[in-house]
């Protein structure tokens, strides 16, 4: 291999368009839905009954927050849920097929 094609596949490694990457952020973003749905929870508990809140405008900031909230914290490293996504799917992409658990399997099957 050239020194070339070594500085390419290593330049390659960063871009937006490698698979990894592309993992990472895709796991990121279910990572942030799962959040969502915790922090719209936890805001559903507030109670805001007051001379200045309540009504549909306030339901409607609430969930622009919930949302907010929920991708700067996948954004800053989130619970975890997004690094064990990434390592258990590239862990099983290196698995042979034989090898596999028969739950697995039979989730590939249905693809």
């Amino acid at each position: 291999m050239s020194i070339a094609t070594l500085n390419t596949f290593a330049h390659g490694l960063g871009s937006k368009s490698d698979p990894v990457n592309q993992l990472r952020e895709k796991a990121q973003e279910l990572e942030g839905v799962f959040l969502n749905t915790l922090v719209s929870e936890m805001f559903k508990g507030l109670e805001t009954d007051g001379m200045f809140g309540g009504g549909y405008a306030e339901e409607t900031w609430r969930g622009m927050m919930a949302e907010q909230y929920a991708d700067q914290m996948a954004k800053a490293g989130g619970i975890g849920i997004a690094d064990q996504l990434v390592a258990t799917l590239l862990e099983q992409q290196q698995m042979p097929q034989a090898a596999m658990p028969a739950s697995a399997a039979i989730g590939a099957y249905r693809r």
